[in-house]
């Protein structure tokens, strides 16, 4: 799709109003309205703007900075504990903002800021395409890509990141920008996987791929099988994995509650969810093994591509939670013995889930022209994740957590993963050292005073 028909390379200043588009705390609404996805967490911002286009983002920055106010964006609000306290922030809901766009003659996309996975995978299977999408249906395009974005093709197609082709953007200075590979080039290689502190994004263009069905689905085993089924399992991905196959071990241990289906509900399983983006047959010879094991359901099938969207099994609706992840190098049996022990049938805390999610492939691969996060220097992605109905579960929650990944310690990578750390950490781990120091030479750069707020903040170099 052509620039000139979204938007003139030449930055400009829309002028705009917010009339009627700015909650402020003691409005009707207001609590509505700050809320995040993740219902444990209490945001208290200075005002909340709803924006429905690119000139309302620019007029809400405008808003923040004539009251000497910072800004965030936030889409569906997923992954904002790290965000910290927001009374000196506008928040700016990008909600409403909901266009796409699908071009099949050039395989891309162009989502607005607040669409979420689910529409675009949608909206892109009507023309026989795929898109790189989380396992979350409602998790936001926009916040997933900038963090990098781990989805089920992404060991063949790599992360959505890198699949990016521009962005639309207001800066800190209120100017409306495309970034593409000839325009603002070092935003356009910040914006891909270095995370939201560049300026408020209000759309981004993407690839597509020529996909319309998967071979996906579940191999379920009682959690009693948790060590020999996740033996079996990361023996499969140690051995010669085609890009095409994706797999993640994971523990789930159901509450009783209405909202989980009554054949799983309270019950506990170590599960294999795959993905294969090719031929079936080979497929089913990589997973014989695990087959051999003697699942007690398997819904591996051949299934057409929007039902990967569910395939993770995440809520689809906003609940309170606490969790966090990690990354990892290789693992040998010793850490799945560690990792069975910590999580599996003798926890001390059950969580909700504990996911593995192999990676390599083409997330290891750095090629010419990636953007920041240009690849995954580890293994393997954790993330640990419990419901928290009530705050006093949060703690023991978190002590599990922390129990989990102390055990899996040994094989740490030094990188982390911005989408899965869901506490405040140092900056610094999720990037490369050069990348990282050039990330804060283009946030000196583009916003010197720090005035775009981010769930995982960059300083500005000199900072």
């Amino acid at each position: 799709m052509s620039a000139s028909s979204i938007l003139t390379h030449r930055s400009t200043r829309p002028k705009h109003s917010l009339d009627g588009k700015v909650v402020l705390p003691g409005d009707d609404g207001f609590d509505s309205a700050r809320r995040a996805w993740n219902l444990a967490v209490d945001q208290r911002p200075a005002a909340v703007a709803f924006p429905e286009s690119a000139a309302d983002v620019a007029a809400a920055v405008r808003y923040a900075t004539g009251r000497g106010l910072r800004i965030a964006a936030q889409g569906t609000g997923h992954n904002a504990r790290p965000l910290g306290p927001l009374a000196d922030t506008v928040l700016v809901r990008t909600d409403k903002m909901r266009g796409i766009q699908i071009d099949p003659e050039t395989r891309t996309a162009r989502s607005e800021a607040g669409a979420v996975w689910i529409d675009v995978v949608q909206a892109a299977a009507a023309h026989g395409l795929a898109a790189l999408a989380g396992s979350s249906p409602d998790v936001g395009v926009t916040g997933y890509t900038l963090g990098g974005g781990l989805s089920f093709l992404g060991r063949k197609y790599g992360l959505a990141a890198s699949n990016v082709t521009a962005a639309e953007v207001v800066t800190a200075d209120g100017r409306l920008v495309r970034a593409d590979a000839g325009h603002e080039p070092d935003l356009f290689w910040a914006l891909r996987g270095g995370g939201g502190s560049f300026g408020i994004v209000t759309a981004l263009e993407f690839r597509l791929f020529p996909h319309t069905r998967a071979y996906a689905g579940t191999l379920w085993y009682p959690i009693e099988r948790a060590a020999e089924v996740l033996h079996a399992w990361a023996e499969l991905t140690r051995g010669p994995v085609p890009d095409e196959l994706t797999t993640i071990g994971r523990l789930l241990n159901f509450p009783p509650v209405p909202q989980i289906p009554e054949p799983v509900r309270g019950r506990s399983f170590v599960i294999v969810e795959a993905c294969h983006a090719g031929d079936p047959a080979h497929a089913d010879r990589l997973l014989a093994p695990l087959r051999a094991l003697g699942p007690v359901d398997d819904t591996i099938t051949n299934v057409p591509m929007p039902a990967l969207s569910h395939l993770h099994m995440d809520p689809e609706q906003p609940v309170p939670g606490a969790g966090d992840g990690m990354m990892t190098g290789p693992l040998p049996a010793e850490a799945i013995d560690a990792l069975a022990a910590a999580a599996g049938p003798g926890a001390a805390f059950p969580l909700l889930s504990v996911e593995v999610r192999h990676l390599g492939g083409e997330f290891t691969r750095s090629r010419p022209g990636n953007g920041a996060l240009a690849s995954l220097d580890a293994s393997y992605a954790v993330f640990a994740v419990s419901m928290t109905p009530v705050p006093e579960l949060v703690a023991p929650v978190m002590a599990q957590v922390q129990t989990i990944k102390d055990a899996l310690a040994p094989w740490t990578a030094r990188q982390m993963y911005l989408n899965f750390a869901e506490t405040q950490a140092p900056a610094a781990p999720f990037w490369t050292e050069h990348a990282y120091q050039r990330l804060r030479e283009i946030k000196a750069s583009i916003d010197p005073a720090d005035i775009i707020r981010s769930n995982h903040p960059i300083p500005p170099a000199g900072r």
